[in-house]
């Protein structure tokens, strides 16, 4: 059987807020280190909100999806979750004590975000 070779290796894709406020930024910065890292591929929450099928083909295939939301409001998540995906890890910003219009850009939070995302996906 042929592989999907849009997937990374380990079949892990991560969507992200990549909404207006810092939490939001800081939300789509660690979906790109998580990328560079090889943890999994950063994809487009806008394509499956748009129900583009070929973004809903490619998430169905993948074994795990990871969201990274920036606030309760959890926009990501319920992206996927009304485009029929089963998200299988989600990170929520403002569960894990980060406050809208108070987190900056900044190395210290990405990282640690990162660090929380890369133990969700080992468990």
């Amino acid at each position: 059987m042929a592989t999907n070779s849009f997937l990374p290796a380990n079949k892990t894709l991560i969507f992200s807020c990549s909404g207006g406020s810092d939490v939001g930024g800081v939300s789509d910065r660690v979906a790109r280190r998580l990328t560079r890292e090889g943890v999994g591929k950063m994809y487009c929450i806008a394509g499956i909100g748009a129900c583009t099928e070929s973004f809903l083909l490619n998430t169905r295939e993948a074994e795990r999806i990871l969201v990274i939301d920036g606030c309760a409001q959890c926009c990501a998540r319920k992206t996927l979750e009304q485009a029929g995906l089963t998200v299988t890890q989600a990170l929520d910003l403002s569960s894990l004590g980060f406050m809208k219009g108070q987190t900056p850009e900044a190395e210290p939070v990405i990282e640690n975000v990162a660090a929380k995302a890369r133990a969700a996906l080992a468990s």
